[in-house]
């Protein structure tokens, strides 16, 4: 056998020229590797058939089409002729999207965690033909670098376990597997809910925050939605003002930094540093969904409007980038376009000068932390580190004339910014995902006053019970191209459900307290 290393970008044939099965699946993510020179195969009885029939290993690979190192692995090493032969011919190989089976997801991504003590995506799992996990991992380059090893190198290795070593995968498999249902049996044992069980929870969450830059622990950073609730919740109930102070801090700093998109609306998937500068620049449906009530919720608690603006401005981006005509609301957009992660988003400092005009692009880049080599990269991320009342004070205005003055900048920028070649949308509607963004809409409409948010949010619940009810009542899990189909799970049923609740949510927050006076961002 040969064991000549592949070099990293080494690809005499970039793509196949016939289809594999993956052609004719509904996901993005998996038709994205229809003409990969690897064998893939869906998940499904076809696959794990032949993995029986031929007594060979199988390589599950899961991922999400917005995810930037999905695609790393994919251009490295699923293009790459010499790996996808030596895949075909030992292993059977199978592609998901964890967008689309969060079962298949979960049960491996415990595996994974327990083998490594860490997890992500792109995921990599060997199992043995009755699926049982013996090796995984995440993302693995071609060639063995930067102190991680070389997926030539692990193919070979548990090619080699799988052939002289049986007894050895078989029985790690059964530990692994013995370790999985444990941990299963544990994960939810029978408790009693109390309200000094809250209140724990509130002490802890506040305790692990971190006070200068919000969030929680170090990078990378994740906004961390329900504990940022939690915390509101406990503060309401107990008067502990340092929770609510947990969740300012939090959510000034997230709408300040580089991982909320200053331009279009809405927020990147989470930070790769601890000050929310540098996101991983993928947007979720789900992300934005769960921001919204957060933002909505501490309005209600400390009377700041700006976090209104917010609201208004990622509601009025998902109506503009998320929604289909039809009324349901599509998953992800790209970290990457034209093959770079985050190039639709970041700036030179010349384009700003070049479209705003000295004057106006001077102030911007001022508020925005424009440099010349730029704050990422050679290029700028925009972010607000200084408090306005600062910028405003060394430029001579006032707050409310400063602020007048960015709005229009910002939008030249954006509609600027729509000339470039966008990140690739998945298309796909997720009923938990929709369930999710429908309420969120729903408390915004309701709270805000505004029902163009109520009419977005019945739009897409009944797209979803038009097209994704299955005939005996039942829900569909996904639907894309016409074709809604996987049955829906548990969380499926509970968000749909959720929408409803929050249409008759408290009445509007009075504009006089809350509300800014002014007409609401689109």
């Amino acid at each position: 056998m040969d064991h000549t290393t592949p070099e990293n970008h080494v690809m005499t044939t970039p793509h196949s020229t016939t289809p594999n099965r993956l052609l004719h699946e509904t996901s993005p993510y998996l038709q994205q590797h229809a003409y990969n020179p690897v064998d893939w195969y869906p998940w499904g009885p076809e696959a794990l058939d032949r993995a029986a029939a031929e007594d060979k290993p199988i390589f599950l690979s899961i991922g999400y089409s917005a995810c930037h190192w999905c695609h790393v692995m994919e251009h490295e090493s699923f293009e790459n002729p010499q790996i996808a032969s030596f895949l075909n011919e030992h292993f059977i190989s199978i592609k998901v999207d964890r967008e689309e089976r969060p079962d298949l997801d979960q049960i491996y991504m415990n595996a994974v965690q327990l083998m490594t003590q860490r997890g992500g995506w792109p995921m990599s799992v060997f199992l043995t033909p009755d699926r049982r996990p013996f090796f995984g991992g995440t993302y693995w380059p071609p060639a063995a670098r930067h102190g991680m090893p070389g997926f030539w190198d692990v193919l070979h290795g548990v090619h080699n376990a799988w052939t002289d070593r049986r007894d050895d995968v078989h029985n790690a498999a059964a530990g692994l597997t013995e370790s999985l249902q444990s941990t299963a049996d544990q994960l939810n044992p029978p408790s009693t809910l109390t309200p000094d069980l809250l209140a724990h929870a509130g002490k802890i969450l506040s305790r692990r925050a971190d006070r200068t830059h919000g969030g929680f622990g170090g990078a990378p950073k994740f906004p961390h939605t329900m504990d940022l609730r939690v915390l509101l919740r406990h503060a309401k109930r107990t008067g502990e003002l340092d929770a609510l102070e947990v969740v300012r801090i939090t959510l000034d700093k997230m709408a300040a930094g580089g991982i909320y998109d200053h331009l279009g609306g809405g927020f990147h998937r989470y930070s790769t540093d601890v000050r929310w500068l540098v996101p991983h620049f993928e947007k979720m449906l789900y992300d934005n969904a769960l921001l919204i009530p957060v933002y909505l919720e501490a309005a209600q608690a400390t009377g700041n409007p700006d976090y209104l603006r917010v609201v208004r401005e990622t509601l009025a981006y998902v109506a503009r980038e998320m929604q289909s005509p039809a009324g349901g609301f599509y998953s992800t957009q790209d970290a990457d376009s034209e093959g770079v992660e985050g190039k639709f988003f970041v700036w030179q400092q010349k384009e700003i000068f070049d479209l705003l005009g000295e004057q106006q692009a001077d102030l911007f880049c001022r508020v925005y932390d424009v440099t010349l080599h730029g704050n990422w990269e050679e290029t700028n991320i925009l972010n607000r580190p200084r408090p306005a009342a600062e910028v405003a004070a060394e430029t001579g205005l006032s707050v409310a004339d400063l602020e007048s003055r960015l709005g229009p900048s910002r939008e030249i920028l954006r509609l600027a910014r729509e000339q470039r070649i966008h990140p690739g949308r998945d298309e796909k509607i997720l009923v938990a995902w929709n369930g999710m963004l429908i309420a969120a809409a729903a408390q915004a409409a309701r709270l805000l006053d505004e029902p163009r948010w109520s009419d977005m949010a019945a739009q897409a619940a009944d797209f979803v019970l038009t097209h994704m009810r299955q005939p005996d009542g039942g829900l569909w899990h996904t639907h894309k191209d016409g074709r809604s189909h996987l049955n829906a799970y548990l969380d499926d049923y509970a968000s749909l459900a959720d929408g409803p609740s929050n249409s008759s949510s408290p009445p509007p927050i009075p504009a006089g307290s809350i509300l800014p006076p002014t007409s609401p961002t689109t």
